[in-house]
């Protein structure tokens, strides 16, 4: 399906960048000229089966915050962002629900993001995208690629592209409603 070469690269200028591209230093998968879901709109919905064999649906969280984290194992900038993600999830868990999709369709395999989480010791939900339907629905071209989703459903902040610190996901939440 995507038959890009993969690359990476680092913005220096982020005071003049717009919003979806701010603090991007993630790795791109697909062209940068499409857009994700925007800042207003409805997340859009998916179920899928998660690392640990459950049902995912996004729905299923309606009514709670939630950061939505996009990523795969192979993915240095997602690696630098995973241990901050299991930081913030240990201390604000009860507040908020941190997700992390698995872009499995580009990734090693379930088997190496299953050895990836487990050596790691990361325990937030992990749906896996095997057929990369989520990543189309969310034109996701570069990861890590984070939405911040209120408890109506919606889209409140611009998505960050590029890793989160502990410290930004605690700024973020406190501006979800």
């Amino acid at each position: 399906m995507i038959s890009m070469a993969v690359f990476s690269f680092i913005d220096t200028e982020e005071e003049a960048q717009t919003p979806k591209q701010q603090n991007s230093d993630g790795a791109g998968i697909v062209p940068p000229n499409q857009t994700g879901i925007e800042e207003g709109q409805y997340a859009p919905d998916f179920k899928v089966e998660t690392l640990s064999g459950d049902t995912f649906q996004l729905s299923d969280l309606r009514g709670q915050k939630v950061i939505m984290n996009f990523w795969a194992s192979w993915c240095g900038p997602c690696k630098d962002e995973m241990p901050e993600m299991q930081k913030f999830y240990e201390e604000y868990g009860d507040k908020v629900e941190v997700v992390a999709v698995n872009l499995t369709g580009n990734d090693s395999g379930v088997k190496a993001v299953e050895e990836y989480v487990n050596k790691n010791g990361y325990t937030y939900p992990v749906p896996l995208d095997k057929d990369s339907k989520i990543q189309e629905q969310y034109d996701i071209y570069n990861i890590p690629t984070t939405y911040f989703i209120g408890t109506d459903g919606k889209v409140q902040q611009p998505p960050k592209l590029g890793p989160m610190t502990y410290d930004y996901m605690v700024e973020m939440i406190d501006k979800l409603s």
